[in-house]
């Protein structure tokens, strides 16, 4: 009975993947067929690379990207110093109130970003920082998922670490970085592959923060050349411009997908 149960679960589990897979397999065959053939109902074994290129000289693709890995990049950046250093302070230096603090510091999990896209906008407003990168940056410089993997992570480590650590000479930054950060390297992976690939998506705040071509990211300039004037409803154009902006992120998957699986395990994440 109970392999029968598995059976049943393991098939359910294969059409929910099967039913997730036709949209991403339709995108990635229309995006390589001839766009007079593209909604065609009849197979055939006719594929071209002219939609890419059409896509790529008719939109900044490669400032998009450019602008998309700066802002991935250098927001992970400074997550991971800000959270690294708060977890270190919720794991292992007391002060008062810490509970309290650190219960806020959840709290902030359950809050939608979208609810601060107005508070935000108008503190950015005030600095002058519309349609920079730094304006896009700046509301996810600190994280409150990470602080909190890695406080847990953390607070795994033994104490007598950090004792002996202090008996060599080592300051906190020093125990933080020399001992906490290469044992904590999988929690770490996993909250860069959570970042990397949010930041990657994200939509909304760009679109409102910037307008220009100098600042904007995949996501936005691929919404605006999908309601292009020029493109209108050209299946073939949107399919390929589509894959362009995905393509990274499952490539890097498909690469790393043990690692992923391992970094998630290994920082207590199911």
């Amino acid at each position: 009975m109970l392999l029968k149960k598995l059976n049943i679960s393991q098939w359910l589990l294969y059409i929910g993947a099967a039913f997730w897979l036709v949209p991403l397999l339709w995108m990635t065959v229309t995006a390589f067929r001839p766009r007079q053939i593209a909604l065609s109902p009849s197979f055939s074994l006719e594929f071209t690379l002219d939609n890419f290129a059409r896509v790529w000289s008719a939109a900044p693709f490669a400032q998009y990207y450019l602008n998309t890995i700066l802002i991935v990049v250098g927001v992970f950046l400074v997550q991971m110093i800000t959270a690294s250093m708060a977890a270190f302070a919720f794991a292992r230096v007391e002060f008062r109130a810490k509970n309290i603090v650190f219960l806020l510091f959840l709290i902030q999990i359950m809050v939608p970003a979208d609810v601060l896209i107005f508070p935000n906008y108008s503190v950015l407003k005030e600095l002058s920082l519309l349609d920079t990168k730094l304006g896009v940056m700046l509301p996810y410089f600190a994280s409150a998922f990470g602080i909190f993997l890695l406080r847990q992570m953390f607070k795994t480590i033994p104490p007598e670490l950090d004792e002996a650590a202090v008996m060599e000479g080592y300051s906190k930054w020093q125990i933080l970085w020399k001992i906490y950060f290469p044992l904590s390297r999988p929690t770490y992976v996993a909250f860069g592959l959570v970042s990397v690939s949010y930041h990657w998506n994200n939509f909304l705040w760009p679109l409102i923060v910037t307008n220009s071509v100098e600042n904007r990211p995949l996501t936005v300039g691929l919404a605006i050349f999908a309601q292009s004037f020029e493109i209108g409803a050209q299946w073939t154009e949107v399919s390929a411009a589509t894959l362009l902006v995905i393509a990274p992120l499952m490539i890097g998957f498909l690469l790393f997908q043990r690692q992923f699986m391992n970094s998630f395990i290994h920082s207590g994440m199911k």
